[in-house]
């Protein structure tokens, strides 16, 4: 028997133009389906930063606002606090992007507690452009800025973000998921609902890092890639639920 899969409405039928391998298309997907999911496409704003997902507004049937590179969480404050009650508003972000030339937007977002989701990919690489090292790279791994292997004693120690931001009061949700398996695949999409969910009940912040691969740039067979990426960015970045104010609501 034939599967048939449906497209997300919170989808369009513009065709990806993510290299072969890449599990941004899949992350697309599961932001539809959430927005799907909740009702919400008619009163979603999304902003696409600059990166791979630059172009995520060709993709997404729903409003789309583009900002400038690491800005988005600053546009989606301003869009939010203009229109509180009326829109959902959330981010899509790669780790260069929101990591380093966007880290002060995040932070700062964040330590408001501005009633906004971020959807963060962090694939331990700049992508978009030809590969360099990123804020989240590896110790000991090669990019085209380091040929080498990432040093610690010449440009410090990857940055983890979900750990960063639960030191701050204001996030309401942090989570970090992945995106090579599909049992993994099926957790990210839950934790990225429960995010939209935290900002329809007005909880604060929330931020979904999810794990992926990029296969051209790290130089691997897409599957070797998702192999990588689950004996060497999983132990450096652990999966899990980082804050929830609503699991402490409970207690």
């Amino acid at each position: 028997m034939k599967t048939v899969f449906q497209k997300p409405e919170a989808m369009t039928d513009a065709q990806l133009h993510y290299c072969p391998g890449c599990t941004h298309g899949i992350i697309h997907r599961l932001v539809a389906e959430a927005i799907d999911a909740l009702g919400i496409r008619e009163q979603t704003i999304g902003i696409a930063s600059v990166g791979c997902s630059v172009f995520a507004y060709d993709y997404f049937n729903c409003d789309m606002q583009q900002a400038a590179h690491g800005r988005a969480p600053a546009v989606a404050t301003g869009i939010k606090r203009v229109l509180p009650e009326d829109r959902i508003v959330f981010t899509y972000q790669g780790d260069g992007d929101l990591a380093s030339i966007g880290m002060a937007e995040i932070v700062h977002a964040a330590a408001r507690g501005e009633n906004i989701t971020v959807i963060f990919i962090n694939n331990a690489i700049y992508g978009m452009t030809s590969g360099q090292m990123a804020p989240t790279t590896l110790i000991g791994q090669v990019t085209a800025t380091s040929p080498r292997g990432r040093s610690a004693s010449e440009t410090g120690h990857p940055i983890r973000i979900c750990e960063l931001l639960a030191t701050l009061e204001g996030p309401a949700y942090l989570a970090r998921v992945s995106s090579h398996t599909p049992r993994h695949i099926l957790q990210a999409g839950r934790a990225i609902k429960k995010a939209f969910e935290m900002q329809q009940q007005k909880k604060g912040f929330a931020l979904v890092e999810v794990l992926s691969t990029c296969s051209v740039n790290w130089g691997m067979t897409p599957v070797n890639a998702m192999k990588w990426l689950e004996e060497n960015m999983i132990p450096y970045y652990p999966l899990g639920v980082y804050k929830d104010i609503t699991a402490e609501e409970d207690e």
